[in-house]
């Protein structure tokens, strides 16, 4: 048991626990790797069973959803299902502490999980939208609140218009206000952390760049080098859900919990 814990045992650089002790605001962006920790099947992951058939591209599409509402509809009533078997895991339950115990704390996620939310984060910039909300194509309110019933999709419980994912289709653009957000926390952060992405899906993927042009200590948490690595002022190699909870307890040792 005891080498079992040394083996998880990540080396903190004391530069970054007093960055992140110091910093009056944090930002930090997060992709698909920290939810798959929760074992949310990544985009392309999900595809099993009768889904097994499809390209993910080819049902995540504006032209998809025209050609046949019913089979888009009913693909994310299945992934619906996936993600809320899934719980917040030791990594997203440690930026809900870090988010704490810092002035300032902005979280911008590519995920559709609402994972970070569950976990205690109290607002989150959410580039691709949730799987947890739908957005009426007629009078374009979102809800979340809708009935199950013979028809597919649901109706709008505003006007009865048709009801739509809320999440960012391939070919469109992200949600103005949610960008906007994020590129002015990457410009005001004075530490960045880039935490389970892997850097190449754009504009997401210039974030990190932003900050650093602006000055911010840039930090990379991540199983595998991405294109960014290079740029980085602090590379942690290793899933989130082990780094972040040692950071916390190294940065905040007398409010960190036992660990096991």
């Amino acid at each position: 048991m005891m080498s079992e814990s040394l083996a998880d045992r990540i080396i903190i650089p004391e530069a970054l626990v007093e960055a992140l002790r110091h910093a009056e605001h944090v930002a930090v962006l997060t992709g698909a790797g920290i939810s798959a920790e929760s074992g949310v099947p990544t985009f392309r992951e999900a595809q099993k069973g009768l889904w097994a058939q499809y390209n993910p591209e080819d049902l995540a599409t504006q032209e998809a959803f025209e050609r046949d509402p019913r089979r888009v509809w009913e693909w994310y009533a299945w992934r619906r299902k996936l993600i809320a078997r899934a719980e917040p895991n030791p990594g997203h339950l440690a930026l809900a502490q870090i988010e704490e115990r810092v002035p300032r704390f902005s979280l911008i996620t590519q995920n559709i999980d609402e994972l970070h939310f569950r976990a205690g984060c109290k607002e989150t910039i959410e580039l691709h939208g949730s799987i947890g909300r739908s957005r009426c194509l007629s009078c374009d309110e979102v809800t979340r609140e809708w009935v199950e019933g013979d028809e597919t999709p649901p109706r709008c419980p505003n006007c009865g218009g048709m009801l739509r994912p809320d999440v960012v289709w391939f070919g469109e653009a992200l949600p103005f206000d949610a960008l906007a957000r994020a590129v002015a926390a990457a410009h005001d952060a004075d530490l960045f952390f880039s935490v389970g992405t892997s850097g190449v899906v754009y504009p997401a993927a210039a974030l990190p760049l932003e900050a650093i042009e602006y000055g911010a200590t840039a930090v990379e948490i991540n199983p595998e080098e991405t294109p960014a690595t290079v740029m980085m002022d602090f590379v942690l190699k290793g899933p989130a859900g082990r780094v972040l909870p040692q950071l916390v307890a190294a940065a905040w040792p007398e409010q960190a919990a036992p660990q096991q």
